[in-house]
């Protein structure tokens, strides 16, 4: 029996599940730095360089509920430790990746690995923890993972791309993986479920249709505006997801059992993830912009300055539990999300953000998914062993949609700040494809400057910054009131009395 492991046997388990979760994360963030000599050395045309971007997200969130399914039948250790191998083989094909085309298709197979490693994590922990108070702490743990890699992978992908060049950025992960699957064999147990549900092919497609063409949905409607592209998809996940909702609330054993939302506490968990995900997300990708095109870092010193997320987390993450004995649940997850909307709020007051109202809110983001930790424990206390894959496929798919509404949301909130702060009377001097290019983005407008005399392009660049720094400042008015609204519903939401030392066996 897993409880019956012993002590330290589950801990050193939790270092692997652990370890596995801060190298998928910190993939997710390296790309950000490594795509600039990606594209220098591939030069990929722009629709190739979206889906280049998009395309790990497309295929983790489509596969998110088949891997939990597969779990639940076969355990969730072997899909977690062919997790590994899938993400590390793709990892080390970057080697012969000399086309955009190439790159697609291993950013498509570290989505399928990503996939089978993200939900298992959560899962596991359930099978390894059945005392609530110790699966709380180790959720803690857990939980702060995420935010050290979210802050870590900027620094890694800087410093391999400094040293070597971009493929260094994605070999790292070939050490760590072939690590992790070893020590999973040894260390953790098989975690399958005593009563997986029927296998359900037809659910199993809908799912995978539905969430895809959602998230591409999401992408593309926020790139292009109403293009046919995003609206078909938006209706194809429209009914694709209401087919797949139907059939698993028609049956008494579904593949994904949705029914677990009815829980108030189980639901409060998901927002709490999904808010907090749309905050780091839209953070990590405006924030990386602005410290380096107006603080002037490099690469590698921007992610250095990311790094009081991954303070916030640490330090907050393993606490909440504890805090919670005393407070409660309710009042930990609403604070939680208030934390990051005051430090939404500070960027929205300063007006024009220095370092040091950032680095605030950067640690409250970071306190936000200390949060979100704690929140997996509230869900898992609400969820029955049995079903611990069908909640972990739940939260996991609120985690992929809360980072591609902050990124797709408030990152496009973001640049239609910036194109109206440089309006095109101000850019009189320029050619009509210098415009548009210094309107897109700031890498635009530097690279606009970069053929210009140095009095223009020195006024180019200053406009470009100020307009970047009111971006900022303006996602920071709508991150508040995302997080606050969220904080208040919360708030209300979870029961009064949530018992993390209970373990729900119906």
């Amino acid at each position: 029996m897993i409880g019956r492991l012993p002590g330290g046997a589950r801990w050193w388990g939790l270092g692997v599940l652990c370890a596995s979760l801060l190298m998928v994360v910190m993939d997710m963030t390296i790309l950000n730095v490594a795509l600039p000599d990606m594209t220098a050395d591939l030069r990929p045309g722009s629709t190739e360089v979206l889906w280049i971007v998009d395309v790990y997200s497309l295929v983790l969130a489509g596969l998110l509920v088949t891997a939990s399914a597969l779990g639940d039948r076969w355990g969730h250790k072997y899909v977690l430790v062919a997790g590994f191998v899938v993400f590390g083989a793709a990892s080390a094909a970057v080697l012969v990746a000399e086309s955009a085309g190439a790159v697609i298709a291993v950013r498509a197979l570290l989505g399928v690995g990503g996939a089978m490693i993200m939900p298992a994590t959560l899962s596991m922990i359930r099978h390894l923890f059945p005392d609530g108070r110790e699966r709380a702490f180790a959720l803690g743990i857990w939980g702060a993972m995420a935010g050290v890699g979210a802050a870590l992978g900027p620094i890694l992908g800087g410093l391999m791309v400094e040293l070597f060049d971009w493929h260094a950025a994605f070999l790292v992960n070939v050490p760590a993986m072939v690590l992790a699957a070893i020590a999973a064999v040894l260390l953790l147990p098989r975690g399958r479920s005593s009563s997986p549900a029927p296998w359900d092919v037809p659910a199993l497609v809908l799912s995978v249709v539905g969430m895809v063409a959602l998230v591409f949905a999401i992408k593309d409607l926020a790139k292009h505006g109403v293009e046919p592209a995003g609206v078909v998809s938006a209706v194809v996940a429209a009914v694709g997801l209401t087919l797949f909702v139907r059939r698993c609330l028609g049956r008494d054993r579904p593949i994904l059992e949705l029914r677990l939302l009815a829980r108030r506490q189980v639901a409060a968990g998901v927002l709490t993830a999904l808010a907090t995900m749309i905050a780091l997300s839209a953070v990590l990708l405006v924030g990386a912009q602005w410290l380096q095109a107006v603080e002037g870092h490099g690469p590698l010193m921007a992610g250095v300055a990311l790094l009081p997320a991954a303070v916030g987390g640490i330090v907050f993450a393993p606490l909440a539990p504890s805090i919670a004995e005393r407070v409660g649940a309710r009042v930990v997850l609403a604070t939680g999300l208030a934390a990051p909307g005051l430090g939404f709020l500070a960027l929205a007051l300063a007006g024009d953000p220095t370092y040091p109202v950032f680095a605030f809110t950067l640690v409250m983001i970071g306190v936000g998914t200390g949060a979100l930790a704690f929140g997996s424990a509230v869900i898992m206390a609400g969820t029955p062993t049995d079903r611990a894959g069908s909640a972990a496929a739940i939260e996991e798919t609120s985690y992929e949609i809360g980072t591609t509404l902050g990124v797709a949301v408030l990152g496009s909130l973001a640049a239609v700040i910036y194109r109206d702060a440089l309006p095109v009377g101000d850019l009189g001097g320029l050619p009509a494809d210098g415009v548009a290019a210094a309107r897109e983005s700031i890498g635009g407008a530097q690279a606009v400057a970069s053929g210009l005399d140095p009095a223009a392009a020195a006024d180019l660049l200053a406009r470009a910054q100020t307009a970047l720094s009111d971006a900022l400042s303006g996602m920071g008015v709508a991150g508040a009131i995302v997080l606050l609204l969220s904080a208040g519903a919360v708030f209300l939401l979870t029961p009064r009395r949530v018992d993390l030392s209970e373990v729900d066996g119906h």
